[in-house]
């Protein structure tokens, strides 16, 4: 299926490894031009290069960290220069430390608000009147399934990615009508080092290898397996095909089948 992303103009956030990279990895496949962003510019050179053999037509590293507001508006006015303009975004990053809700303090509110929720609007609000203005837009925010099922020693990203799901989920029925759509792609349980640091903290409080703590939560998978990044990438393109133009305000499971709500 040609997916008619040849040409489009992607900036992919977090996109030198783990599930950004999976996505800007599909996008390189379908011909897409990218601008890919991270903290290393060392990392981001060498993910260029990669996704360029991968049949990108253009792919620029910027460096940016979602914890600085004026790092967003570089990182947006950088990738218009680059490519002429952006028609896909994608809004991902690294979520806080594993922790319980009583855990849960004042200052990493603050602080993980400040990278999980005023940063994505930031750099959104800084591109979203182009897309608008020519009438074609994807926005994806790379969530959780915490959104909708929180997820055990994982309470701070639940409480947060909360708060963003529910900007998407306003913000998308005002701009439908213009050409945009906007979407989470929330993955479940899928080998990235945030999961194997998630592994690590449930294995510490229950006295158990992380192995051990991996093989227990692919039991209570229905595919019986953790996904891989391979499994969520092509999820992200499609969303931001011209396929999925009447789709828009929703969430995309890819866990395996692991939240059972049929909401």
């Amino acid at each position: 299926m040609d997916l008619g992303l040849k040409g489009r103009r992607a900036l992919v956030m977090g996109a030198s490894k783990g599930l950004g990279r999976a996505i800007a990895n599909s996008l390189a496949a379908e011909g897409a031009a990218l601008v890919i962003s991270g903290r290393s510019q060392a990392s981001l050179d060498v993910a260029a290069a990669e996704l360029l053999a991968l049949g990108a037509k253009s792919c620029v590293g910027i460096p940016a960290d979602v914890a600085n507001g004026e790092d967003m508006d570089r990182l947006a006015d950088g990738a218009v220069a680059a490519m002429g303009g952006v028609d896909i975004l994608v809004l991902n990053h690294g979520g806080p430390p594993p922790g319980t809700a009583m855990q849960i303090t004042e200052p990493d509110l603050f602080t993980w608000f400040q990278r999980i929720t005023v940063s994505p609007i930031r750099i959104t609000m800084r591109l979203l009147p182009a897309m608008r203005a020519q009438k074609w837009g994807r926005i994806l925010v790379v969530g959780s399934t915490g959104m909708q099922h929180p997820i055990p020693q994982i309470a701070l990203s639940n409480t947060l990615r909360a708060s963003i799901w529910s900007w998407l989920k306003t913000l998308s029925g005002e701009v439908a009508a213009d050409g945009v759509t906007m979407n989470v792609i929330a993955p479940g349980t899928i080998k990235t080092d945030r999961v194997l640091e998630t592994a690590g903290k449930n294995a510490a409080t229950k006295g158990i290898t992380v192995e051990e703590s991996l093989a227990a939560s692919a039991k209570e998978i229905p595919a019986q397996r953790l996904g891989i990044p391979e499994d969520f990438g092509p999820a992200g393109a499609f969303l931001a095909s011209e396929q999925a133009s009447y789709i828009t305000g929703t969430m995309m499971r890819i866990d395996g089948g692991r939240v059972r709500a049929m909401l």
